[in-house]
Protein backbone atom coordinates (compact mmCIF):
# COMPACT_ATOMS: atom_id res chain seq x y z
CA UNK A 1 0.00 0.00 0.00
CA UNK A 2 1.37 3.27 -0.94
CA UNK A 3 0.12 6.20 0.97
CA UNK A 4 -0.80 9.24 -0.72
CA UNK A 5 0.61 13.02 -0.14
CA UNK A 6 -1.95 15.13 0.52
CA UNK A 7 -0.02 18.26 -0.43
CA UNK A 8 0.69 17.36 -4.26
CA UNK A 9 5.06 17.59 -3.94
CA UNK A 10 5.92 20.87 -4.76
CA UNK A 11 8.68 23.12 -5.74
CA UNK A 12 11.71 22.29 -3.38
CA UNK A 13 11.14 18.85 -2.94
CA UNK A 14 10.26 18.09 -6.25
CA UNK A 15 13.59 19.08 -7.16
CA UNK A 16 15.34 17.40 -4.70
CA UNK A 17 13.71 14.67 -5.96
CA UNK A 18 15.17 14.98 -9.66
CA UNK A 19 18.45 15.97 -8.36
CA UNK A 20 18.62 12.80 -6.34
CA UNK A 21 17.27 10.68 -9.46
CA UNK A 22 19.91 12.54 -11.41
CA UNK A 23 22.72 11.74 -9.65
CA UNK A 24 22.29 7.72 -8.75
CA UNK A 25 25.24 6.70 -9.88
CA UNK A 26 26.90 9.34 -8.25
CA UNK A 27 24.87 8.97 -4.51
CA UNK A 28 25.85 4.74 -4.93
CA UNK A 29 30.03 5.18 -5.02
CA UNK A 30 29.93 7.78 -2.42
CA UNK A 31 28.21 5.32 0.25
CA UNK A 32 30.48 3.00 -1.11
CA UNK A 33 33.20 5.27 -0.48
CA UNK A 34 31.96 6.13 2.56
CA UNK A 35 31.28 2.55 4.19
CA UNK A 36 35.37 2.24 3.50
CA UNK A 37 36.14 4.68 5.64
CA UNK A 38 32.99 3.58 8.40
CA UNK A 39 32.06 1.09 9.61
CA UNK A 40 27.84 0.70 9.68
CA UNK A 41 26.23 -0.02 13.21
CA UNK A 42 24.84 -3.82 12.66
CA UNK A 43 21.33 -2.66 12.51
CA UNK A 44 19.22 0.28 12.79
CA UNK A 45 15.88 1.94 11.63
CA UNK A 46 15.20 5.38 10.60
CA UNK A 47 11.94 7.64 11.75
CA UNK A 48 11.54 10.06 8.39
CA UNK A 49 8.92 12.59 7.83
CA UNK A 50 7.53 13.70 4.72
CA UNK A 51 6.66 17.46 4.33
CA UNK A 52 6.25 17.49 1.03
CA UNK A 53 8.58 20.66 1.00
CA UNK A 54 11.35 18.78 2.90
CA UNK A 55 12.54 15.06 3.79
CA UNK A 56 14.25 14.64 6.74
CA UNK A 57 15.25 11.71 9.80
CA UNK A 58 13.88 13.03 12.82
CA UNK A 59 15.13 9.43 15.27
CA UNK A 60 17.62 6.52 14.28
CA UNK A 61 17.22 3.55 16.67
CA UNK A 62 20.00 1.16 16.99
CA UNK A 63 18.48 -1.11 18.87
CA UNK A 64 15.15 -1.27 16.24
CA UNK A 65 12.16 -3.34 17.40
CA UNK A 66 9.78 -3.84 14.96
CA UNK A 67 10.99 -6.66 12.54
CA UNK A 68 7.69 -8.37 12.58
CA UNK A 69 6.24 -5.36 11.16
CA UNK A 70 8.42 -5.70 8.16
CA UNK A 71 6.51 -7.61 4.64
CA UNK A 72 7.54 -11.17 5.02
CA UNK A 73 8.97 -10.56 0.94
CA UNK A 74 11.83 -8.75 2.36
CA UNK A 75 12.77 -11.44 4.36
CA UNK A 76 15.18 -12.63 1.57
CA UNK A 77 17.18 -8.93 1.60
CA UNK A 78 16.96 -8.98 5.52
CA UNK A 79 18.66 -12.59 5.58
CA UNK A 80 21.12 -11.23 2.84
CA UNK A 81 22.48 -8.28 4.38
CA UNK A 82 22.70 -10.11 8.06
CA UNK A 83 24.90 -12.40 5.76
CA UNK A 84 26.76 -9.99 4.40
CA UNK A 85 27.28 -8.38 8.45
CA UNK A 86 28.31 -11.72 10.08
CA UNK A 87 31.29 -12.66 7.47
CA UNK A 88 32.79 -9.38 8.19
CA UNK A 89 32.67 -9.50 11.88
CA UNK A 90 33.38 -13.12 12.38
CA UNK A 91 32.84 -15.00 9.42
CA UNK A 92 33.36 -18.25 10.85
CA UNK A 93 30.05 -17.72 13.62
CA UNK A 94 28.38 -20.41 14.59
CA UNK A 95 26.12 -19.48 17.87
CA UNK A 96 24.41 -15.78 18.87
CA UNK A 97 23.02 -15.14 21.61
CA UNK A 98 20.26 -12.19 21.28
CA UNK A 99 19.72 -10.33 23.80
CA UNK A 100 16.21 -8.54 24.67
CA UNK A 101 14.35 -6.29 26.39
CA UNK A 102 13.52 -7.26 29.64
CA UNK A 103 9.79 -6.41 28.92
CA UNK A 104 9.21 -9.89 27.99
CA UNK A 105 5.57 -9.89 28.11
CA UNK A 106 5.00 -7.84 25.32
CA UNK A 107 3.51 -10.66 22.64
CA UNK A 108 4.46 -7.47 20.05
CA UNK A 109 7.86 -6.87 21.11
CA UNK A 110 8.63 -10.72 21.02
CA UNK A 111 7.23 -11.31 17.81
CA UNK A 112 9.99 -8.65 16.77
CA UNK A 113 12.22 -10.88 18.60
CA UNK A 114 10.94 -14.36 16.73
CA UNK A 115 11.36 -12.70 13.64
CA UNK A 116 14.89 -11.40 13.99
CA UNK A 117 15.84 -14.93 15.13
CA UNK A 118 14.18 -16.17 11.92
CA UNK A 119 16.57 -14.14 9.82
CA UNK A 120 19.71 -14.62 11.60
CA UNK A 121 18.99 -18.53 11.89
CA UNK A 122 18.58 -18.15 8.07
CA UNK A 123 21.71 -16.08 7.92
CA UNK A 124 23.41 -19.19 9.11
CA UNK A 125 23.30 -18.95 13.00
CA UNK A 126 22.15 -20.78 15.99
CA UNK A 127 20.42 -18.28 18.09
CA UNK A 128 19.61 -18.89 21.65
CA UNK A 129 17.62 -15.84 23.58
CA UNK A 130 19.33 -14.64 26.71
CA UNK A 131 17.49 -12.31 29.23
CA UNK A 132 18.73 -9.34 31.48
CA UNK A 133 15.86 -9.95 33.92
CA UNK A 134 16.45 -11.24 37.18
CA UNK A 135 12.58 -12.91 37.12
CA UNK A 136 14.28 -15.71 34.55
CA UNK A 137 15.97 -17.95 36.97
CA UNK A 138 15.29 -21.16 34.13
CA UNK A 139 14.21 -21.65 30.58
CA UNK A 140 10.99 -19.55 29.98
CA UNK A 141 8.76 -20.49 26.86
CA UNK A 142 6.57 -17.88 26.11
CA UNK A 143 3.56 -18.54 23.32
CA UNK A 144 2.89 -15.67 20.89
CA UNK A 145 -0.22 -15.34 19.36
CA UNK A 146 0.68 -15.85 15.73
CA UNK A 147 1.46 -19.60 16.89
CA UNK A 148 5.16 -18.98 17.28
CA UNK A 149 6.59 -19.35 20.33
CA UNK A 150 10.21 -18.31 22.21
CA UNK A 151 12.13 -19.53 24.61
CA UNK A 152 14.18 -16.93 26.94
CA UNK A 153 17.04 -18.31 29.45
CA UNK A 154 19.02 -17.13 32.07
CA UNK A 155 22.50 -15.19 31.26
CA UNK A 156 25.54 -17.58 32.16
CA UNK A 157 28.65 -15.25 32.89
CA UNK A 158 32.20 -16.48 33.21
CA UNK A 159 35.39 -14.35 33.70
CA UNK A 160 35.63 -13.70 30.18
CA UNK A 161 32.45 -14.81 28.31
CA UNK A 162 28.47 -14.73 28.37
CA UNK A 163 26.59 -17.34 27.33
CA UNK A 164 23.77 -19.93 28.25
CA UNK A 165 23.67 -23.20 29.76
CA UNK A 166 25.85 -25.26 27.31
CA UNK A 167 25.66 -22.50 24.97
CA UNK A 168 28.91 -20.27 24.20
CA UNK A 169 28.74 -17.91 21.44
CA UNK A 170 30.91 -16.31 19.14
CA UNK A 171 28.40 -12.93 19.32
CA UNK A 172 26.26 -11.07 21.34
CA UNK A 173 23.34 -9.11 19.48
CA UNK A 174 21.47 -6.69 22.28
CA UNK A 175 18.03 -5.77 21.16
CA UNK A 176 18.08 -4.33 24.50
CA UNK A 177 18.87 -0.47 24.38
CA UNK A 178 20.20 -0.15 27.69
CA UNK A 179 18.64 2.91 28.87
CA UNK A 180 18.61 1.48 32.51
CA UNK A 181 22.27 1.60 32.39
CA UNK A 182 24.95 -0.87 31.46
CA UNK A 183 24.78 -3.84 33.56
CA UNK A 184 27.70 -5.53 35.22
CA UNK A 185 27.39 -9.00 33.49
CA UNK A 186 27.93 -7.60 29.56
CA UNK A 187 31.21 -5.75 30.71
CA UNK A 188 34.42 -6.58 29.75
CA UNK A 189 33.58 -9.00 27.08
CA UNK A 190 37.26 -8.94 25.23
CA UNK A 191 36.81 -12.45 23.59
CA UNK A 192 33.17 -11.74 22.22
CA UNK A 193 31.54 -9.42 19.46
CA UNK A 194 29.05 -7.77 21.16
CA UNK A 195 26.83 -5.86 18.54
CA UNK A 196 26.06 -2.83 18.73
CA UNK A 197 29.11 -1.94 21.21
CA UNK A 198 27.31 -0.97 24.36
CA UNK A 199 28.32 2.76 23.96
CA UNK A 200 25.56 2.58 21.42
CA UNK A 201 22.88 2.31 23.98
CA UNK A 202 21.14 5.04 26.27
CA UNK A 203 23.40 4.74 28.90
CA UNK A 204 25.95 6.35 26.79
CA UNK A 205 24.20 7.89 24.01
CA UNK A 206 22.42 11.66 23.28
CA UNK A 207 20.41 12.38 20.15
CA UNK A 208 22.53 16.07 20.00
CA UNK A 209 25.52 13.81 19.00
CA UNK A 210 23.85 12.05 16.41
CA UNK A 211 22.25 15.03 14.70
CA UNK A 212 25.38 16.79 14.79
CA UNK A 213 26.95 13.87 12.98
CA UNK A 214 24.28 14.25 10.65
CA UNK A 215 24.79 17.91 10.38
CA UNK A 216 28.14 16.86 8.98
CA UNK A 217 27.37 14.29 6.87
CA UNK A 218 24.67 15.97 4.83
CA UNK A 219 26.45 18.92 4.47
CA UNK A 220 28.91 16.43 2.03
CA UNK A 221 26.10 15.05 0.62
CA UNK A 222 24.06 18.38 0.01
CA UNK A 223 27.12 19.91 -1.96
CA UNK A 224 27.82 16.80 -3.81
CA UNK A 225 24.04 17.05 -5.32
CA UNK A 226 23.93 20.67 -5.23
CA UNK A 227 20.53 21.02 -3.03
CA UNK A 228 19.93 23.26 0.07
CA UNK A 229 20.61 20.71 2.82
CA UNK A 230 18.23 22.01 5.07
CA UNK A 231 15.68 20.13 2.74
CA UNK A 232 17.02 16.64 3.92
CA UNK A 233 18.06 18.10 7.67
CA UNK A 234 15.91 19.45 10.40
CA UNK A 235 17.46 21.73 12.43
CA UNK A 236 18.08 21.22 16.37
CA UNK A 237 19.82 22.80 19.54
CA UNK A 238 21.13 20.91 22.62
CA UNK A 239 19.65 22.59 26.30
CA UNK A 240 20.80 20.93 29.94
CA UNK A 241 20.38 21.68 33.66
CA UNK A 242 16.09 21.57 32.75
CA UNK A 243 14.11 20.20 35.74
CA UNK A 244 10.72 20.13 34.66
CA UNK A 245 9.30 19.08 37.54
CA UNK A 246 10.86 22.34 39.65
CA UNK A 247 10.74 24.54 36.57
CA UNK A 248 14.02 24.68 36.62
CA UNK A 249 15.77 26.08 33.49
CA UNK A 250 12.03 27.24 31.80
CA UNK A 251 13.75 30.41 30.66
CA UNK A 252 16.70 29.02 28.58
CA UNK A 253 14.48 26.16 27.57
CA UNK A 254 12.30 28.86 25.76
CA UNK A 255 15.18 30.81 24.61
CA UNK A 256 16.54 28.25 22.65
CA UNK A 257 13.07 27.14 21.75
CA UNK A 258 12.57 30.99 20.36
CA UNK A 259 15.78 30.33 18.50
CA UNK A 260 15.20 27.64 16.78
CA UNK A 261 11.90 28.83 15.64
CA UNK A 262 12.98 32.49 14.38
CA UNK A 263 15.64 29.54 12.20
CA UNK A 264 12.81 27.89 10.95
CA UNK A 265 10.80 30.87 9.95
CA UNK A 266 13.30 32.20 8.12
CA UNK A 267 13.46 29.05 5.64
CA UNK A 268 9.58 29.00 5.57
CA UNK A 269 9.80 32.83 4.17
CA UNK A 270 12.59 31.56 1.77
CA UNK A 271 10.44 29.10 0.23
CA UNK A 272 6.76 30.45 0.75
CA UNK A 273 5.69 27.86 3.01
CA UNK A 274 2.61 28.99 4.81
CA UNK A 275 2.88 25.88 7.50
CA UNK A 276 3.40 27.52 11.05
CA UNK A 277 6.94 26.16 12.00
CA UNK A 278 7.24 23.91 15.11
CA UNK A 279 9.31 22.34 16.88
CA UNK A 280 9.96 18.86 19.15
CA UNK A 281 11.24 19.14 22.60
CA UNK A 282 12.62 15.20 23.45
CA UNK A 283 15.00 13.89 26.34
CA UNK A 284 18.41 13.83 24.62
CA UNK A 285 18.83 10.25 26.07
CA UNK A 286 15.54 7.93 25.33
CA UNK A 287 13.39 6.22 23.01
CA UNK A 288 9.48 4.76 22.67
CA UNK A 289 8.11 7.96 22.32
CA UNK A 290 8.95 8.87 25.71
CA UNK A 291 9.53 12.34 26.87
CA UNK A 292 8.41 14.48 24.01
CA UNK A 293 6.54 17.31 23.14
CA UNK A 294 5.71 19.96 20.42
CA UNK A 295 5.65 23.54 20.85
CA UNK A 296 4.56 26.47 18.47
CA UNK A 297 5.49 29.08 20.47
CA UNK A 298 8.31 29.78 22.98
CA UNK A 299 5.18 31.36 25.54
CA UNK A 300 3.95 27.34 25.73
CA UNK A 301 6.96 26.58 27.90
CA UNK A 302 6.19 28.68 31.16
CA UNK A 303 3.02 27.24 30.52
CA UNK A 304 3.18 23.94 30.87
CA UNK A 305 0.90 22.50 33.28
CA UNK A 306 1.54 19.66 35.69
CA UNK A 307 0.43 16.88 33.81
CA UNK A 308 2.71 17.84 30.93
CA UNK A 309 5.56 18.76 33.31
CA UNK A 310 5.10 15.46 34.83
CA UNK A 311 5.14 13.36 31.31
CA UNK A 312 8.59 15.27 30.32
CA UNK A 313 10.24 14.78 33.39
CA UNK A 314 10.78 10.95 33.20
CA UNK A 315 11.35 8.39 30.52
CA UNK A 316 11.38 5.05 30.09
CA UNK A 317 12.72 2.57 33.22
CA UNK A 318 11.76 5.88 34.81
CA UNK A 319 14.97 8.00 34.02
CA UNK A 320 15.36 11.83 35.02
CA UNK A 321 15.29 14.20 32.35
CA UNK A 322 17.83 17.11 32.25
CA UNK A 323 19.19 17.46 28.81
CA UNK A 324 16.58 18.08 25.71
CA UNK A 325 17.50 18.07 22.64
CA UNK A 326 15.58 20.69 20.55
CA UNK A 327 14.42 19.84 16.88
CA UNK A 328 12.63 21.45 14.35
CA UNK A 329 9.36 19.62 13.80
CA UNK A 330 8.49 17.81 9.98
CA UNK A 331 5.26 17.62 9.02
CA UNK A 332 4.12 14.60 7.63
CA UNK A 333 2.18 15.17 4.92
CA UNK A 334 1.97 11.51 4.13
CA UNK A 335 -2.11 9.64 4.71
CA UNK A 336 -3.28 6.19 4.80
CA UNK A 337 -7.06 6.12 4.75
CA UNK A 338 -7.16 9.72 5.92
CA UNK A 339 -4.75 8.61 9.01
CA UNK A 340 -1.42 10.66 9.05
CA UNK A 341 1.77 8.78 8.63
CA UNK A 342 5.41 8.09 8.52
CA UNK A 343 7.86 5.97 7.10
CA UNK A 344 9.97 4.13 9.22
CA UNK A 345 13.44 2.39 7.24
CA UNK A 346 14.88 -0.50 8.59
CA UNK A 347 18.71 -1.27 7.71
CA UNK A 348 21.01 -4.49 8.46
CA UNK A 349 24.88 -3.81 7.90
CA UNK A 350 24.38 -1.54 5.17
CA UNK A 351 21.73 -2.74 3.13
CA UNK A 352 18.14 -1.51 3.22
CA UNK A 353 16.47 -4.48 3.85
CA UNK A 354 12.64 -3.35 4.33
CA UNK A 355 10.37 -0.51 6.27
CA UNK A 356 7.00 0.29 7.09
CA UNK A 357 4.67 3.21 7.81
CA UNK A 358 3.70 4.47 11.52
CA UNK A 359 0.24 5.20 11.40
CA UNK A 360 -1.97 7.36 13.78
CA UNK A 361 -5.74 7.90 12.76
CA UNK A 362 -6.02 10.29 16.04
CA UNK A 363 -2.69 12.44 15.73
CA UNK A 364 -2.22 15.39 13.21
CA UNK A 365 0.29 16.41 11.20
CA UNK A 366 2.81 18.18 13.13
CA UNK A 367 2.05 15.65 16.22
CA UNK A 368 4.19 12.57 17.22
CA UNK A 369 2.64 9.22 15.87
CA UNK A 370 4.97 6.98 18.16
CA UNK A 371 2.41 6.83 20.84
CA UNK A 372 -0.63 4.32 21.98
CA UNK A 373 -3.27 3.76 18.93
CA UNK A 374 -0.58 3.29 15.98
CA UNK A 375 -0.73 0.52 13.56
CA UNK A 376 1.80 0.06 10.90
CA UNK A 377 1.37 -0.86 7.14
CA UNK A 378 4.45 -2.93 5.76
CA UNK A 379 6.13 -1.44 2.53
CA UNK A 380 7.31 -3.98 0.45
CA UNK A 381 10.69 -2.19 -1.10
CA UNK A 382 11.60 -5.20 -3.21
CA UNK A 383 8.84 -4.40 -5.41
CA UNK A 384 9.30 -0.51 -4.92
CA UNK A 385 12.98 0.62 -4.08
CA UNK A 386 14.45 0.83 -8.19
CA UNK A 387 13.78 4.25 -9.04
CA UNK A 388 12.09 4.97 -12.67
CA UNK A 389 14.36 7.96 -13.76
CA UNK A 390 11.50 8.05 -16.33
CA UNK A 391 8.89 8.68 -14.50
CA UNK A 392 7.40 12.38 -13.98
CA UNK A 393 8.38 13.90 -10.87
CA UNK A 394 6.42 13.06 -7.76
CA UNK A 395 4.40 10.81 -8.93
CA UNK A 396 6.44 7.12 -9.06
CA UNK A 397 6.39 5.70 -5.42
CA UNK A 398 9.42 3.99 -6.36
CA UNK A 399 10.95 7.27 -6.92
CA UNK A 400 10.10 7.76 -3.06
CA UNK A 401 10.97 4.93 -1.65
CA UNK A 402 14.31 5.34 -3.06
CA UNK A 403 14.36 9.25 -1.54
CA UNK A 404 13.44 7.22 1.54
CA UNK A 405 16.29 4.93 1.43
CA UNK A 406 19.06 7.52 0.23
CA UNK A 407 17.95 9.85 3.52
CA UNK A 408 17.76 6.69 5.68
CA UNK A 409 21.13 5.73 4.75
CA UNK A 410 22.55 9.16 5.31
CA UNK A 411 20.90 8.70 9.13
CA UNK A 412 22.92 5.29 9.32
CA UNK A 413 26.47 6.95 8.43
CA UNK A 414 25.81 9.47 10.82
CA UNK A 415 25.23 6.91 13.42
CA UNK A 416 28.35 5.30 12.41
CA UNK A 417 30.33 8.23 12.80
CA UNK A 418 28.51 9.15 15.91
CA UNK A 419 29.39 6.09 17.40
CA UNK A 420 33.31 6.08 16.27
CA UNK A 421 33.62 9.76 18.05
CA UNK A 422 31.79 8.43 20.94
CA UNK A 423 33.80 5.22 21.35
CA UNK A 424 35.54 4.83 24.67
CA UNK A 425 38.32 2.59 23.03
CA UNK A 426 38.85 4.37 19.65
CA UNK A 427 42.44 2.20 18.86
CA UNK A 428 40.20 -0.67 18.24
CA UNK A 429 39.13 1.31 14.67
Amino acid sequence: MVPHLVTALKGPLLDLEKKILDATPAIERWFRLEWQEHTPPFYCSVDLRNAGFKLAPVDTNLFPGGFNNLAPEVLPLAVQAAMAAIEKICPDAKNLLLIPERHTRNSFYLQNIARLSTIMRHAGLHVRLGSLSDDITEPTTIELPDGQHVVIEPLERTPRRLGLKNFDPCSILLNNDLSAGIPPILEGLHEQYLLPPLHAGWAVRRKSQHFSAYDDIVKKFAKMIDVDQWMLNPYFAKCEGIDFDERVGEEKLADTVDAVLKKINKKYREYGITEKPFVVIKADAGTYGMGVMMVHDAAEIKNLNRRERTKMSVVKEGLEVHDVIVQEGVYTFERINEAVAEPVVYMIDRYVVGGFYRVHTGRGTDENLNAPGMHFVPLAFEHTALPDVHAKPGAAPPNRFYMYGVVARLALLAASVELERTDPDPETY
